[in-house]
């Protein structure tokens, strides 16, 4: 059986824990070349040390693969472009980005302090537009030099509290939600220059998820993050071309494309609000229950 992601060069961002590290060492398992980008920083994202990603890149030169280690702020416009530049300047070239870093200030919103909204919002929304701006420069321009497509790819993290909902993450929720529509328009935008752009909704055990609610042995087993890793290589790999604009929701047992918004029942513009309320009501009611939105902990 052959790697399928031979010679691709892999940038993953948060890629020192959990998710990340698994996606790294499969990437490499299956070929490539890859940057670890980590801080380091804690899950509220305080703090830095590259020793977790150096733990990694260890991992994969002992078992023969290449990898280097990558400290660059991915939420700071200039680190984001020294993180581009560093896979290219190292490995010759880039090939993928997935986008994994991210914190959390779990709050109600009434509550919410700017800073938390703010930090929130710039480590996952920021921290996934900075990169992919450079580099889908970097491809767009390779694009035009080689006169064909390049075969590259976007993954992004979003998140089932993006597109389902859930208590407490006003914050996160919001920018994962920003995210998967940031991969939709993406997808749009660049695929006239063979990039691809789609997005991982996982459901894993790691150090953001832990303390949220009791698990038992098997559940945590089924949410291991290497259940995550192997769309996220697929994605990575050139058999991936003609899959763009998608989410995909992995781990804990399931794999299945997420369906965005739909068009639901409608009615006739109505001048009175008072006769449209009724008709507004009976619309409601005629629409697909919003479970989720009641409560399920659906937090990934």
């Amino acid at each position: 059986m052959g790697q399928l992601c031979a010679g691709r060069v892999a940038i993953v961002t948060g890629g020192g824990r959990g998710l990340g590290r698994e996606y790294a060492l499969m990437l490499a398992e299956q070929g490539a070349k890859v940057v670890v980008n980590d801080l380091g920083s804690t899950a509220a994202g305080e703090g830095a040390d590259l020793s977790p990603a150096q733990r990694v890149v260890d991992d994969i030169r002992r078992a023969g693969g290449e990898a280097i280690v990558n400290g660059n702020d991915v939420s700071d416009w200039a680190g984001a472009k020294a993180l581009i530049d560093d896979a290219i300047n190292s490995f010759g070239r880039l090939d993928v980005l997935i986008k994994n870093a991210g914190i959390l200030r779990d709050r109600m919103m009434v509550n919410m302090t700017e800073a938390e909204w703010d930090a929130v919002i710039k480590v996952h929304l920021k921290g996934t537009f900075a990169p992919s701006h450079h580099a889908a420069q970097y491809w767009r321009q390779e694009s035009k030099t080689r006169g064909k497509p390049v075969s590259a790819r976007l993954i992004n993290t979003s998140s089932a509290s993006g597109i389902f909902g859930n208590v407490g993450q006003s914050n996160y929720g919001a920018a994962k939600a920003g995210i998967a529509a940031f991969t939709i328009i993406s997808a749009k935008e660049l695929r006239q220059y063979g990039i691809t752009v789609n997005a991982i909704a996982p459901r894993a055990q790691t150090r953001m998820t832990e303390g949220l609610r009791e698990r038992t042995e098997d559940e945590i087993k089924r949410r291991n993050p290497r259940w995550v890793a192997p769309i996220v290589v697929w994605l990575a790999s050139e058999e991936s071309a003609d899959v763009t604009g998608r989410v995909f929701e992995a781990g804990d047992g399931i794999l299945k494309v997420a369906e965005g918004w739909h068009a639901g029942p409608g009615i006739d513009p109505i001048e009175d609000p008072n006769e449209l309320g009724p008709q507004v009501l009976e619309m409601v009611r005629n629409a697909r229950p919003n479970a989720d939105i009641w409560g399920r902990d659906i937090v990934s």
